[in-house]
């Protein structure tokens, strides 16, 4: 990857998995003026709830609570929402928080840096923390409620002033945010459209101009920036420098308890959305911000951010467009099939805490060196941040509790705003599994959605950023969408330094009307849902470059023009058009949790024209692998799939992984698919499909397997889009858990050696397999080189051998 492909699509965001940590240092405490009137160096506003309403801007206080005694606490206290945090107490103390009535509510430890925070409190008023000798104590103190957090005075937002570059924001409960802003020319001669991102990965840290060596011939870095001045002030996200670059003014804000925002890093808790909210509206309200609307932008985290920020209807949000995103939480990423996923998501979660620890970026200590003493004072809470992995594994099960909070598809119902989201069906990271989303914005006006073969970092190439562009500019604008000159002439260069081929964007497509209504309205009326196909086997481009095929539009997800078509498996590995034979047999294979912990690619780079892949053969014995008969013609799939299986065990307990495949008429086979299944998690839930199964993870709905017993149960195949050629053969296997994704790798159950799972396929076990047909389909495109297709490896094909055995 050269310079100028490092700056527009970062590692950082490239690769959710890379450590974002840096040195790690002390934090110095500065202080603020707190609960005890401890009077010191920076300011701080306290919070207090009277009467049921908030004012968050009641200014400074030196004392917590207006009535009786106001405490004699040497330390500080700041009043939240469902929460108390704590900052400037001694070290290893215990503190104490008591209700209104005195009863002992909970206690903790002061960490190292004299912070702890007090979490899922009931709101009320009243509270009171004491050191465990109650030497020292606070006034009374209030917890807010989410109800009854909103800000009363409309000043607080309007009353925040942000300019280009470094600032802070301030939130409902006093915590400041660090935020990064860039315009696209002198604030005077806005406003601009605008876009916020919101994660917390590294969106406020201060931009920097691009290496001058870096930029082609015949450009030079400052005249471009007269043009551009976001090439002299690239923001620390993706997304910001290509909005830049488009003529969007950026925000990038860090989340509560990372970079120099305080409080403390919780995923996806209350308050982070909370301050979703706030921030919206505050940066909504700068003059330099056109209409006084903006729209969130961002891939992956500050993809997945604007879907819980979006649910609290901000009033001056616009619109979202998470690219790269997931629609469950567990189901999806965490856990698929309900197996736990420590390839990806445990260790991006650790990554992420880890970079959430005071100074954990690196970057925070340069700005506190610099005389930030609001950045050293956020540091303070930073310690107090939630262990997620800990969390996760306290919940082997769905707890709806828990879980439905962070399942953006059983909340994407409450999102009002127009809706731009993208995924790959190979996601190595994410994984694929985002469709769920698409029939659950039902409060939205606007949808749209594009799916398409390929990696994570895929929703920033031009196929998909001239349709983001596109909807940005309707949804903040009231211009036809165009692509400036300047940035289509240095995109294809921008291209070839990431991808090996000077791509250019695809042409604008509304300047053929004579009004921005009738563009807008000529949009509004296109399908809901395209479909990119065949990422990478463009036949103008070379194998793997990141351009579709071509593509399809439909009105809506799951496509009402699919027709499920099922195939039986059958004896000697065939997969068959009709039900297997009364003695069809079974084929019995060995549970080996080693697979578990391989990948297709140990090393390389995923976002390259053709990684190194590595895709393993199944080992002998170790699955069970049926093969059509050749095509006769053309077969498009555009859907999820169901494997119904007939299985049985030696032991109480199968962790079954399934993957859909493609033989070709040439010799070799590229991956399609995947689904996986902890057998004791086969309880469906009441919106199954045909086409696909949903399963609850309810501890209540898990049944154990009896060993030995034949058990119907179904395994979902994530969504997916292929075209199986003519002459080609649908290869379908079910085996042990791994070896089949990018970064992907699984606990599986702890089991006796030696365990065999066994596949009927005879007539009173008819396994088979149900895929989502999209009768009619053209292809106009002749058999893609093997490898070209984005996120799908290709190896030879190997015949395999089942071991059958009788049922």
């Amino acid at each position: 990857m050269g310079p100028i492909a490092a700056l527009l699509l970062p590692a950082f965001l490239i690769g959710a998995c890379t450590d974002p940590t840096g040195q790690t240092a002390s934090a110095t405490e500065t202080g603020t003026t707190g609960t005890g009137g401890g009077e010191t160096e920076a300011e701080s506003v306290t919070v207090t709830v009277t009467e049921g309403t908030t004012d968050p801007t009641a200014g400074e206080s030196e004392t917590m609570g207006t009535t009786g005694d106001g405490g004699n606490a040497s330390f500080d206290v700041r009043e939240s929402v469902e929460q108390l945090h704590v900052t400037h107490a001694a070290p290893g103390d215990t503190l104490v928080l008591t209700d209104e009535g005195g009863a002992e509510v909970q206690s903790g430890v002061v960490d190292e840096l004299g912070s702890l925070i007090f979490r899922e409190l009931a709101p009320g008023d009243g509270y009171v923390v004491a050191t465990e000798a109650g030497d020292e104590y606070t006034g009374p103190l209030t917890v807010m409620s989410v109800e009854n957090s909103l800000p009363t005075d409309p000043d607080f937002y309007a009353g925040q002033e942000l300019g280009p570059g470094f600032g802070y924001i301030r939130t409902r409960d006093g915590t400041t945010l660090s935020v990064y802003v860039t315009l696209p020319g002198p604030p005077e001669d806005g406003p601009y459209p605008t876009i916020v991102n919101y994660s917390g990965y590294k969106p406020s840290k201060p931009g920097a101009p691009i290496d001058a060596n870096t930029i082609p011939e015949p450009f030079e870095l400052d005249a471009l920036c007269l043009d551009l001045p976001i090439l002299c002030d690239i923001p620390s996200h993706p997304s910001g420098m290509i909005a830049g670059i488009m003529g969007f003014a950026t925000v990038g804000v860090n989340m509560r308890g990372t970079g120099c925002s305080g409080g403390a890093y919780d995923y996806f808790e209350t308050l982070q959305t909370l301050d979703g909210y706030d921030l919206i509206e505050a940066v909504a309200a700068q003059p330099w911000v056109a209409g006084n609307q903006v729209a969130m932008a961002g891939l992956s985290y500050p993809g997945l951010s604007q879907l819980w920020v979006a649910q609290t209807q901000p009033p001056s949000l616009a619109a979202i467009s998470p690219l790269s995103v997931f629609s469950d939480t567990v189901t999806s990423t965490l856990a698929p099939g309900g197996m736990f996923n420590d390839g990806f998501a445990l260790s991006w979660a650790e990554n992420v805490l880890n970079g959430a620890a005071p100074y954990g970026q690196g970057w925070e200590q340069g700005m506190v060196d610099d005389g930030d003493d609001e950045c050293a004072e956020n540091q303070l809470l930073h310690g107090q941040r939630v262990d997620t992995t800990e969390k996760a594994f306290m919940y082997p099960y769905y707890v709806a509790e828990i879980a439905d909070p962070l399942s953006p598809q059983r909340f994407a119902g409450k999102i009002e705003v127009p809706v731009f989201t993208a995924g790959a069906w190979q996601d190595e990271q994410t994984g694929g599994h985002f469709t769920a989303l698409w029939s659950a914005f039902t409060s939205s006006p606007l949808t749209r959605y594009s799916g398409y073969n390929g990696v994570h970092a895929d929703g920033y190439t031009p196929d998909l950023l001239i349709e983001w562009h596109n909807f940005l500019s309707f949804v903040l604008t009231d211009e036809i969408p165009e692509i400036p000159p300047l940035v289509r002439t240095l995109a294809p260069l921008l291209f070839q330094d990431f991808f090996g081929e000077p791509l250019d964007i695809p042409p604008d497509r509304f300047l053929m009307y004579d009004s921005y209504a009738s563009a807008r309205a000529a949009y509004e009326a296109e399908d809901d849902v395209r479909i990119l196909f065949e990422m990478g086997a463009h036949p103008d481009s070379g194998p793997g470059v990141p351009r579709s095929s071509w593509d399809a539009t439909f009105a809506a997800w799951p496509l009402g023009e699919v027709t499920p078509q099922r195939w039986y498996f059958g004896p000697k590995g065939r997969l068959l058009a009709e039900q297997p034979p009364m003695d069809g047999g079974a084929t019995e294979y060995l549970f080996e949790p080693k697979t578990a912990k391989v990948t297709t690619l140990p090393s390389g780079d995923i976002n390259n024209s053709l990684p190194p892949w590595k895709w393993p053969q199944d080992p002998a014995g170790e699955a069970a692998v049926y093969v059509s008969d050749p095509l006769g013609e053309d077969v498009v799939m555009v859907g999820s799939g169901s494997i119904d299986l007939w299985f049985k065990s030696s032991a109480a307990e199968a962790d079954i992984e399934v993957n859909l495949t493609e033989v070709r008429p040439d010799g070799q086979e590229v991956y399609v698919q995947s689904g996986w299944l902890r057998a004791s998690h086969r309880g469906l839930a009441p919106e199954s499909t045909d086409l696909r199964p949903i399963h609850t993870h309810l501890e209540e709905d898990v049944e154990p397997l009896v060993p030995g017993e034949w058990t119907e149960l179904r395994v979902e195949l994530f969504p997916f889009a292929h075209a199986f050629r003519a002459g080609s053969r649908i290869r379908l296997s079910v085996d042990n858990p791994g070896a089949s994704r990018p970064e992907w790798t699984f606990i599986v159950s702890d089991l006796p050696d030696g365990t065999v799972n066994t596949v009927g396929h005879d007539a009173m076990r008819p396994s088979s397999v149900l895929l989502p047909i999209l009768p009619g389909a053209d292809v106009p495109t002749p058999l893609p080189p093997c490898p070209s297709l984005r996120g799908q490896p290709c190896r030879d094909f190997v015949d395999y051998s089942n071991d059958e055995v009788a049922p």
